[in-house]
């Protein structure tokens, strides 16, 4: 496609330049919609040519029909409407020889083509990042912000904007609601052009986080924009507006576009302080948190679930049951209090006892090194920003952000043979990453946690037993947790290392791996990392609320970084490593199982397994021996020998409600 002229954009800049006001939007929001138009138009032209052309292209549906279109001009949605009005209702996007696809872009080669609903999960993800957009809109029409990000999430969205000294009180949620319901019942709808990036620029010279053009990847000649009909707003701006938005990459990258939110049910969940570019020392930003389903069931049934899972937020009974608390002394890293220590232990024990059933050598490195090892293995260069570094005699030393290095220098310590292998070195090793502060989170974001982390040093024969070991002892772990967990093989990336043929034994392994388990898995193709193929695992809790604790993954670079290898009877040959982790981060497992059984501990893992309260004086030395008893038995007892009356002890026991 040849780039459109820039000549006439920038005519059109200093034609409709208008003095930037704060207090008074309106000049910003014409000159918007001048560029736009002029734009849309010159699109149209470019779409009513390709129709005069008629180059006809074939379009492949699942079901095997052949639909005949124009290249250039038929649009995935001309083909929904054509098989029916009602299917051309419910099409959010589409997908083009696997690719997604904008419902609006027009189709320009033959190709085969899926039209996804709200039902696929990216037809989700794209609802939910147009009502993104349909927020933005909102959020410019009654405050006048200046927009900044806005994407979708697992389960809704948010958009980032700049107000100013001013925070958006939860009082103004309802008339940003009515906003975006209005926007959908007028029928408004987006529309789609494409530009060059000095014309996208073009539009926003007004806000300063999209005029510098830091939100548009400089590499991509061009940049879409996807555009809200005009919005009929009221006073001082009827008539006015047209929110637009850029959407980087189109056309090149098949980027999840939009195509339309109505019906919709809304609901503006949150609102919190950011900071742009999660810089502490960068302009404060409101973060506006919103959801949208299809119909009002949908959404009660998700009010619901995040009522619950507000009663059961890790953070709340954190403190109520006396577990854990953080202090601004050390933002990120948890205090865990006698009772929140005796949950820890026990999840480390827990693991501890499959590491001796399955056989992994427990070991203990330093916690801080000299960077030349993180030059070794490549975290200088990739990963130098998330690391907390310091100098020492006139040499710069780091804080371990994982232990797979260490144990590299440990297994290259002395002379190998594959009769050692398979070598399985688990460590407790404490971590650090210089997360933002603004990106913190209790226990799910932190900067001090601890892994239940593993390396396994083994052969390449040796990768497929290895692994399906692995999946036995995920699935005893998970099992005993009552969590539901999937996999899925993420396969070779473009652009990975190594031979092909050795991602191909690797991936054939970790496949007969997954099918030793007798469980359902999928395939994330291309997914894999560069330096090797890895199975992504994620669990569900009891709200059905997903996270990604586990993780196996094969590593066939970092023995090359290192010079790792062992003795064969042929001469030497480089092992495999293979990263694993069951809890993840100990701190991030904890609050999930806090959530997971709402605070109602099973037995095993309570902070307070038996709880002792005595009803009067005479009795409490014989609550005393039941208490030591219960401790020599190896229950966590207490007894509360204070001088309260028998029902105020019995509602704070009832209050801690640990089991």
């Amino acid at each position: 496609m040849a780039a459109p002229a820039e000549d006439a954009a920038a005519d059109a800049v200093d034609q409709l330049s208008l003095e930037y006001n704060p207090s008074n939007r309106l000049g910003f929001y014409q000159k918007r919609i001048a560029l736009f138009e002029q734009f849309y138009e010159r699109e149209q032209q470019r779409v009513e040519e390709a129709r005069k052309a008629a180059v006809p292209i074939k379009v492949v549906l699942p079901d095997g029909a052949i639909k005949e279109a124009i290249k250039g001009a038929t649009t995935p949605l001309d083909v929904a409407n054509e098989i029916s009005k009602s299917l051309g209702k419910k099409v959010l996007v589409a997908t083009v020889d696997g690719e997604v696809w904008d419902a609006f872009r027009p189709l320009e080669a033959d190709c085969a083509l899926q039209l996804l609903t709200w039902d696929e999960p990216d037809g989700k993800e794209t609802f939910w990042h147009s009502s993104a957009h349909v927020l933005g809109e909102a959020l410019e029409m009654e405050f006048g912000v200046d927009l900044t990000i806005g994407p979708a999430l697992e389960e809704g969205f948010y958009y980032d904007c700049y107000m100013g000294d001013k925070t958006l009180a939860e009082a103004e949620r309802p008339s940003i609601e009515k906003r975006m319901e209005a926007a959908v019942k007028e029928g408004q709808r987006f529309q789609r052009v494409v530009v060059s990036r000095a014309e996208a620029l073009s539009m926003f010279t007004e806000n300063k986080f999209k005029a510098d053009g830091s939100l548009i990847d400089a590499g991509k000649p061009w940049a879409g924009i996807q555009v809200l009909d005009r919005f009929m707003a009221a006073g001082a701006l009827a008539g006015a507006v047209t929110w637009c938005e850029i959407i980087q990459g189109l056309p090149e990258d098949a980027t999840i576009s939009l195509y339309r939110c109505g019906p919709m049910a809304v609901a503006v969940t949150n609102a919190s302080r950011a900071f742009w570019r999660a810089d502490v020392n960068k302009e404060p930003l409101q973060r506006v948190y919103a959801i949208t389903f299809p119909d009002k069931a949908l959404l009660k049934d998700y009010q619901h679930r995040m009522e619950e899972a507000k009663k059961r937020d890790h953070r709340n009974v954190g403190v109520q049951q006396e577990l854990f608390f953080f202090h601004q002394l050390s933002p990120g890293s948890a205090f865990f209090q006698p009772c929140g220590a005796r949950v820890y232990n026990a999840l480390v024990a827990m693991i501890r006892e499959k590491y001796w059933e399955y056989e992994y050598e427990e070991v203990v490195t330093p916690n801080v090194f000299n960077f030349d090892l993180w030059h070794t293995s490549g975290h200088a260069d990739h990963y130098r920003e998330n690391m907390f570094s310091f100098d020492v005699e006139k040499a710069e030393f780091g804080l371990k952000p994982m232990n797979c290095p260490g144990h590299c220098v440990m297994f290259a310590n002395r002379a190998r043979s594959y009769r050692e292998l398979p070598l399985r070195y688990a460590e407790w090793g404490v971590l650090h990453r210089n997360e933002y502060s603004g990106a913190l989170s209790g226990l799910t974001r932190v900067r001090r946690f601890v892994q239940d982390d593993a390396h396994i040093f083994c052969r390449p024969d040796q990768v497929m037993a290895e692994v399906q070991s692995f999946l036995k002892m995920l699935g005893e772990v998970y099992g005993t947790f009552g969590l539901d967990y999937s996999m899925a093989l993420s396969t070779r990336p473009e652009g990975y290392l190594g031979e092909l043929a050795t991602w191909d034994k690797a991936e054939a392994a970790l496949t007969e791996a997954l099918n030793s388990t007798g469980l359902q898995w999928t395939i994330n193709e291309a997914d894999g990392a560069f330096y090797g193929p890895k199975i992504d695992i994620t669990v569900y809790d009891a709200l059905r609320r997903k996270f990604q604790c586990a993780t196996v993954q094969l590593d066939f670079q970092m023995p090359i970084r290192f010079n790792l290898s062992y003795a064969t009877d042929s001469g030497s040959e480089r092992p495999v490593i293979v990263h694993r982790a069951v809890l993840g981060s100990v701190e991030r497992m904890y609050a999930i199982l806090t959530e997971h059984y709402a605070g109602k501990w099973p037995l095993w893992l309570s902070p307070r397994q038996v709880m002792i309260v005595p009803i009067s004086e005479k009795v409490y030395a014989y609550a005393d021996q039941i208490r030591s008893k219960c401790r020599k038995a190896g229950l966590f007892a207490d007894s509360d020998a204070s001088d309260r009356k028998m029902q105020k002890k019995a509602s704070t026991r009832v209050a801690l409600s640990p089991n």
